[in-house]
């Protein structure tokens, strides 16, 4: 099942996705999260009664509109590691995004005013379902809800300005994520085997596969939760395969008129435009 928000009328709802209309299912900022916490049967039970809205009659938003936690992974995959020159971790690398960075689907990724350096990342988003506290590993994908699209966009030049990476991780809309969530029952264990893509003005990017991960999912929702309590709705960004921008020869970087688009086997395509911070 794949749950969206969006606006419909100016107001906030959640609901389901199904052959190409939508049926509400909460209202409010915060609807997603109720829906995350139900199983995927009763979702479908209680779409099945909701009066459907074409999918053109709303505006999607991201998938979770507010999230309590968006917890970024660096380093996650071996040949990303390696063509930036980094030793493989033997411990996840962590930092963390804001609400304020986020964008949803078709919504413009800003290229911001203090940098030509907009770089991309096609990420697995992973988003908990239900509350997590020092879970071990076998039991750590039952708490995860489903998966999405990510793009953690980032500001290189700003992102080394320091040890740590949050500068170059938080500007305003460079943060895109959606365009909807799939629910766990729907995808491989741990969203394992998928095909992760980046593809520039329709050029392929990033070719990647999620088995590669360095720390699979339910290795980084247990890590995680000896650190932080993981709520419904928190929202984790597992890494991003080889073929990033900085990395190539020479270096290229987004720019106001392209498209950049991540593409996750199962689950879908994200596709945002560049454009100049205004």
């Amino acid at each position: 099942m794949r749950l969206v928000s969006f606006l419909a009328d100016g107001r906030p709802m959640a609901g389901a996705l199904i052959d190409g209309v939508v049926a509400p299912l909460a209202e409010g900022t915060g609807a997603m999260r109720g829906l995350l916490e139900m199983p995927p049967s009763h979702l479908a039970e209680r779409a099945e009664r909701a009066a459907a809205i074409p999918l053109r009659q709303v505006r999607l938003q991201p998938p979770v509109p507010c999230p309590g936690k968006i917890i970024c992974i660096g380093l996650n995959y071996a040949r990303h590691a390696a063509e930036g020159g980094n030793p493989i971790p033997d411990y996840p690398a962590l930092f963390l995004r804001a609400a304020s960075s986020l964008i949803g689907p078709d919504e413009p990724m800003l290229r911001p005013r203090v940098s030509e350096r907009l770089d991309w990342e096609a990420e697995l988003a992973v988003v908990i379902g239900r509350r997590a506290r020092h879970v071990r590993e076998e039991e750590a994908l039952a708490h995860v809800a489903g998966y999405a699209c990510f793009n953690d966009g980032s500001v290189r030049d700003y992102q080394r300005r320091s040890s740590q990476w949050g500068a170059g991780k938080n500007f305003d809309a460079t943060g895109a994520f959606g365009p909807w969530i799939v629910t766990a029952d729907a995808l491989p264990p741990g969203a394992a085997g998928l095909s992760i893509r980046a593809l520039l003005n329709g050029e392929v990017m990033q070719d990647g596969d999620t088995s590669d991960m360095i720390f699979p999912v339910a290795r980084l929702v247990s890590l995680l939760s000896e650190v932080m309590t993981l709520e419904p709705g928190d929202v984790i960004a597992t890494g991003t395969p080889a073929g990033v921008g900085y990395a190539r020869t020479p270096p290229r970087f987004l720019a106001p008129g392209d498209v950049i688009e991540v593409e996750i086997e199962g689950i879908g395509r994200l596709r945002n435009p560049i454009a100049a911070e205004p």
